[in-house]
């Protein structure tokens, strides 16, 4: 029997190497493009192939694909804006590609453009929740511990705020606390976002990520795991609110063993407000 085959475009943090060790449980064969300075080494451990390459070898990219028979792909794992030149090799594809987006470069547009052009060339990005449904999450409070009476404001207000930043594309999660925004995410990504606002407040701050009221589930769907806990720990926050059936989740067990040790509320909610 022909195992199925599934291209990878691996950004940096944990999830990558997750989503390849339950695609391989799943049957699929995993056949991944890492980037230097980004993705983890301990990938090649877990896929079939892995190739590692600068941003902006985007011909390099679908010549690894199309050498290896891969017409599904799927983007997960963030990619941080270079901090120097020589993290960047542009090919003349990135090159008309980027001049073609004019003066429109926001992420999700640049994504579209990306996943576009690897459409033409017969690869085609799918969200990764095709594949792993049971990974979004389900709503609810998921541990011992509910969201406090003082706490339902400040969730209320984070997930406003979240979703205003959302819509101007800055990024997905705030900190709330007492009715004060500590920090909005930008190119630092959630864990940095969280240590921001955890030195603003000495605790019971509210972390609040919710999807971009237009998301494009092929890319940058929100995404927690037992790593966003550990640093809710640390900065001294005690809520979390995420979107159920928008959010990514790929160790649920371990992070509620974890929300429940050290007394953090973990809820999924489902607003149409969006």
């Amino acid at each position: 029997m022909t195992q199925q085959r599934i291209g990878l475009i691996a950004g940096s943090g944990p999830f990558p190497l997750i989503f390849s060790q339950k695609a391989k449980e799943k049957g699929y064969q995993v056949y991944a493009i890492g980037y230097v300075n980004e993705t983890d080494p301990a990938l090649a451990d877990s896929v079939e192939v892995v190739e590692t390459i600068y941003i902006g070898q985007i011909k390099r990219l679908i010549k690894f694909f199309k050498r290896h028979q891969i017409t599904d792909a799927v983007m997960i794992g963030a990619i941080k804006k270079p901090g120097s030149i020589t993290e960047v090799r542009p090919d003349i594809k990135a090159i008309s590609l980027y001049a073609g987006m004019r003066q429109n470069t926001h992420d999700d547009r640049v994504l579209r453009v990306f996943a576009k052009a690897l459409e033409d060339e017969g690869i085609y990005i799918r969200p990764s929740t095709f594949l792993l449904p049971e990974l979004l999450a389900q709503e609810g409070c998921w541990t011992k511990r509910k969201p406090k009476k003082e706490e339902q404001p400040d969730i209320e207000m984070g997930w406003k705020m979240a979703k205003a930043i959302g819509k101007l594309d800055i990024g997905q999660c705030v900190v709330v606390s007492n009715g004060s925004v500590l920090a909005v995410e930008a190119i630092d990504g959630t864990d940095s976002t969280i240590r921001r606002g955890g030195r603003l407040t000495s605790g019971n701050a509210v972390v609040v990520k919710v999807c971009k009221p237009i998301q494009d589930f092929r890319f940058d769907i929100p995404a927690v795991g037992s790593e966003t806990i550990r640093t809710m720990h640390e900065s001294g926050a005690s809520v979390l609110a995420i979107e159920a059936g928008k959010s990514l989740v790929f160790d649920q067990a371990e992070m509620v063993d974890l929300a429940d040790r050290w007394k953090i509320s973990i809820v999924a909610l489902n607003r149409s407000d969006d």
